[in-house]
């Protein structure tokens, strides 16, 4: 998949692309193996009451409306930092959430950043603590993961085999199966449905 076949891709197809990809921030690098779609405002094409952009554009979601490719990052209950890469045409909102991956490149710059990782494959497994071993802050908001100068960068992999579920934690739209992992990576992270959570 290109960048022009990404902006073109609704979530679930963007999600199933992002598995298997290299995430890179400077000196460290993750393979996604675990990734959560996420669709539009009830007016767009895949509309999504789970979603950040549900109730439309605001100052804080503006980059889920914008081109693909983009780096939408966010503080999680105002604790952990999240990060979604932004899919579909520009002034469409859809996203996919990098739940867990893989430090392939730079364990030794990640793992101080984890110090409660008790082994290589925990270090960036759940979005948090991806965010954290890869050291991404909310300054990152807004990078252009196709650009070759940019601090965050994607490189997309052939397609992957992978297994779907329920999504993680969320109180809408709980049994959509939008979760997709891949099944054979010890970094996917254990599924926990929201008590919340709305039939």
């Amino acid at each position: 998949m290109t960048f022009a076949e990404l902006a073109e891709s609704n979530p679930l197809t963007a999600a199933g692309r992002l598995l298997g990809a290299t995430l890179t921030v400077e000196d460290v690098a993750v393979r996604i193996v675990e990734v959560e779609a996420y669709g539009s405002d009830p007016d767009g094409p895949w509309p999504d009451p789970a979603a950040h952009s549900f109730r439309g554009p605001t100052a804080r979601n503006a980059v889920l409306f914008g081109p693909a490719g983009s780096l939408y990052v966010y503080r999680s209950y105002g604790i952990h930092t999240c990060l979604n890469v932004t899919c579909g045409p520009d002034g469409v909102a859809g996203a996919v959430l990098i739940r867990s991956g893989e430090v392939i490149l730079g364990e030794d710059a990640a793992s101080p950043r984890r110090p409660a990782a008790r082994r290589p494959h925990d270090l960036a497994r759940g979005p948090g603590n991806l965010a954290s071993a890869l050291g991404i802050t909310l300054g990152d908001y807004g990078s252009q993961l196709f650009d070759p100068g940019s601090r965050v960068r994607l490189r997309l992999a052939p397609p992957a085999t992978w297994a779907s579920g329920p999504r993680v934690g969320v109180s809408f739209a709980p049994d959509r199966p939008w979760r997709l992992w891949l099944p054979e990576s010890a970094a996917v992270s254990t599924y926990r449905r929201s008590p919340r959570a709305k039939p």
